[in-house]
C-alpha cells in the first residue's frame, strides 16, 4: 500500500522502485505534473534534513521524486 499525505491509499499498487530527479525549480515541476493529471503523493514538501520533494507513483510502478537538495547546488555557497 502508499501513503498519500499521511493516509494509507489500498487502490494504489505498491511501488517497484524508486527514482529522484534534482530539478531547478520544484514549484514549476510540481505545478507541471499537476496540470497534466498525475497523482501527487507528496507536494513540495520540505524534509527535516532540508531537502524539499514531490513524489508521484507512475502508472508503471516507479515511485518518482522530483527534488531540491541545497546542500548539491553550486549556488547555496
Amino acid at each position: 500500500m502508499v501513503q498519500k499525505n499521511g493516509q494509507m491509499i489500498d487502490d494504489i499498487p505498491a511501488p517497484q522502485g524508486w527514482i529522484e530527479f534534482e530539478v531547478e525549480d520544484i514549484d514549476m515541476a510540481t505545478d507541471t505534473l499537476s496540470k497534466n493529471g498525475y497523482q501527487l503523493l507528496v507536494a513540495k514538501r520540505e524534509e527535516p534534513w532540508g531537502q524539499t520533494v514531490t513524489r508521484l507513483l507512475s502508472p508503471e510502478g516507479l515511485l518518482a521524486g522530483l527534488t531540491i537538495t541545497p546542500w548539491l547546488r553550486h549556488d547555496s555557497q
